[in-house]
């Protein structure tokens, strides 16, 4: 790694170290960057517990438990300098151990979590607000857990068991962290070493795919049945209006719509205080293309009948650019869960997403090409 010095403009190496060099701990500093930051892992996650020892007639506690976007449980093991040869074991019981959690029982671990760590606050709320659900659709946990490993240095023995677990289709992922010095300075790199962040998403495609599969047989849970009808008729609708690129229906309150352009993708979400049609962005952690998108505020706001929504979210790796509406002022479009203004509220995902789209992904279009082009 590099230290870039603008004034000589030149690269400065930095010294590959390890975390013993500075007297850095497991708990005391690796353990509380990533709990503080959690989006170092690449992703957006609410860490919800650490140093959980909850677990029934043993004394074993697990580093950091999250809850990512999806409702998922994410197991967090960190090491230092290496990782020993048991973590895989060590972190497969945790998971075995999590599997079994409740949404009432992590909204409790949570609650408790805010209130030592905290200063206290609502953890259902935090979690929808996370989440972006209804207090209705709550759930948690009802998919696989996933693993995510954090060391400096991996053993022979783990890697090749962590491959051997993702070719049984076990969520699992290692993460290098490296301290740099130059000097007095100290640097930090965190990066996804396995699997590599080019062919996972390969893997979550052929995993989609698989899980398609098996949900044909499965008995669907009440508010995902519920959500599947919603997302079906608003797809026939779509398809009425020569809107014909969608995705997989969806058991979830968030229904992407059109095909990914890099790290942007156009969705419809069932907000727990508005109905939104929305592009977002994903791993925009420097807002380049968010901030490349706005500099065409003026073109694109022009051209909608409506207002338009611009939120950087400068605390996440995350921006959105959205239409939204007041579900406390649109009375007419009823309480979804209840099909009460299913029509009215399919009609305006249709007519909203079709103004939306149509304007803003040319834009988006040419940003990324741009940006792209740039940083070729």
């Amino acid at each position: 790694m590099y230290k870039i010095d603008k004034q000589s403009n030149k690269i400065v190496k930095l010294e590959e170290r390890l975390f013993s060099d500075f007297g850095f701990t497991e708990r005391g500093h690796l353990q509380e960057w990533i709990a503080k930051n959690p989006e170092v892992l690449g992703e957006d996650l609410l860490i919800i517990q650490k140093e959980f020892s909850g677990f029934n007639e043993t004394k074993e506690r697990l580093d950091l438990l999250a809850i990512d976007k999806t409702g998922g449980l994410v197991i967090i093991e960190n090491k230092l300098d290496d990782t020993g040869k048991d973590v895989t074991w060590q972190a497969l019981k945790y998971t075995s151990y999590c599997s079994t959690l409740t949404t009432a029982q992590i909204i409790r671990l949570f609650q408790e979590y805010l209130d030592k760590y905290q200063k206290g606050g609502d953890a259902k709320e935090k979690l929808l607000d996370f989440i972006d659900m209804n207090d209705d659709d709550l759930i948690l946990n009802d998919i696989d857990q996933r693993i995510i490993l954090v060391a400096n240095k991996y053993r022979k023995e783990v890697t090749s068991t962590v491959m051997w677990l993702l070719d049984h289709d076990v969520k699992i992922q290692c993460f290098r962290a490296i301290p740099y010095s130059k000097g007095d300075e100290q640097f930090l790199s965190i990066e996804q070493i396995i699997p590599l962040p080019e062919t996972q998403e390969f893997m979550i495609d052929a995993s989609l795919k698989e899980k398609e599969k098996q949900e044909k047989s499965v008995k669907v849970k009440e508010g995902q049945s519920l959500l599947i009808e919603f997302w079906s008729l608003l797809k026939r609708e779509l398809l009425e209006n020569k809107m014909n690129q969608w995705q997989n229906i969806s058991s979830k309150p968030t229904y992407h719509f059109g095909h990914w352009r890099g790290c942007g993708y156009f969705a419809f979400v069932l907000g727990r205080k508005a109905n939104r049609v929305e592009l977002y962005l994903d791993q925009d952690s420097d807002k380049k293309y968010f901030d490349a998108m706005f500099e065409y505020r003026d073109i694109i706001e022009k051209s909608l009948p409506f207002g338009i929504v611009w939120e950087r979210l400068d605390n996440r790796k995350a921006a959105r650019i959205k239409f939204e509406s007041n579900l406390k002022k649109e009375k007419n479009l009823g309480n979804w869960n209840t099909k009460d203004g299913w029509d009215e509220r399919i009609s305006w995902y249709s007519n909203s997403m079709k103004e939306f789209y149509n304007v803003i992904y040319p834009i988006w279009d040419k940003v990324y090409n741009e940006v792209r082009s740039r940083e070729s």
